[in-house]
């Protein structure tokens, strides 16, 4: 075992870490957070994926398919540390398709990492797992329901259960951390296409926008993942935590953040739309795009009415105890931060 300096000048052990998902927004941020404290980095990557800056930060790339098991013992050889941060995401598709890769990429990987001296597994999971309903302070005791609206949820419910199966059943050391809505910079998916809305004026408000939105800043969930790393096997090891920013964020703060941020107008006043009349609108159109097989979903679905008509406040209170968990980064510092990257790095005009 080598040894490494934490951030309050203590010594710690310094970890040989796999990490899934490497390329990806999430998983980017937590090779180049391991690489910075000093434990030695695998970003498992799909092989003709673009890796040169995970390199520069001093990972070590190693070519590997989730969906291709024989890839994975050689990934996992040496590994004491599992950072499990791939995933299909969406809202659209059959739900077979993120079974592939979310459930049964996972049974490959814990069947891979099994008879390993493994210090820990976290596993990143979603507070989309929880019914799609109003939510006032919900925490990891709420019971998940066996049917979900999309298969991303879907999915994410099955591969919370199959890994603490291999918890329960093969001393796995897994934590579950379940974030909710991530933003920061790296995010090429959802804040350009929220921008996009924004700019062609087609973002409305629900019930006013005035529920709360489960945000949580890139940097705050890494911070959460070193701290589940490093916390006591007895406090956190088999244990399901909730990561959010901590604050109370409304939609309508969120939305006009961005617009104000990135000069874009806000989304117009008209009456708000009742949540039971998009909810019958988002259904209707499900259904009619997919009795037509298009491989697009319409622009309101039922997870984006969850995203941006339901109330998401679920309780951090389990993380702050058992990890120490403080969210070091506040919304507004988060929100200058990610608007910066994202002018940087596409044209807002």
């Amino acid at each position: 075992m080598t040894a490494a300096i934490d951030e309050r000048g203590a010594a710690r052990r310094r970890y040989t870490a796999l990490v899934t998902g490497a390329t990806g927004f999430v998983g980017s941020h937590v090779v180049e957070g391991l690489c910075q404290r000093g434990d030695n980095v695998r970003a498992l990557v799909r092989p003709g994926t673009e890796t040169r800056f995970l390199e520069q930060w001093g990972a070590t790339v190693v070519r590997g398919d989730l969906t291709d098991p024989a890839s994975l013992p050689a990934a996992l050889e040496g590994v004491d540390l599992v950072v499990h941060c791939a995933a299909k995401v969406g809202d659209w598709g059959p739900h077979e398709e993120y079974r592939r890769v979310n459930v049964e990429g996972l049974r490959a990987l814990c069947d891979a990492a099994l008879g390993r001296p493994l210090h820990r597994f976290i596993h990143l999971s979603t507070l989309g797992v929880y019914e799609a309903r109003h939510h006032y302070g919900t925490d990891e005791s709420e019971p998940l329901p066996e049917r979900h609206i999309d298969g991303y949820t879907q999915s994410k419910v099955e591969a919370e259960r199959l890994i603490l199966q291999y918890h329960r059943k093969q001393q796995l050391p897994v934590v579950i951390l379940r974030p909710g809505f991530i933003y920061g910079p790296r995010d090429r998916t959802l804040l350009p296409r929220l921008a996009a809305r924004l700019k062609e004026r087609s973002v409305l408000y629900i019930a006013g926008g005035r529920y709360a939105l489960n945000t949580t800043y890139v940097g705050n969930l890494l911070h959460a993942i070193l701290l589940a790393i490093e916390a006591p096997n007895e406090k956190v090891v088999g244990e399901i935590f909730n990561i959010t920013d901590g604050e109370h964020v409304s939609k309508r703060t969120f939305f006009e953040t961005v617009a104000d941020g990135l000069g874009l107008p806000r989304p117009r006043a008209f009456p708000p739309i009742p949540i039971w009349l998009a909810r019958l609108l988002a259904h209707w159109r499900e259904s009619k795009f997919r009795r037509e097989n298009r491989p697009h979903p319409p622009r309101l679905t039922q997870a984006q009415l969850k995203f941006a008509g339901l109330n998401l406040d679920f309780s951090i209170a389990k993380a702050r105890q058992r990890l120490g968990y403080e969210p070091p980064t506040p919304f507004h510092q988060a929100m200058q931060t990610t608007l910066q990257w994202y002018k940087n790095n596409f044209p807002v005009a």
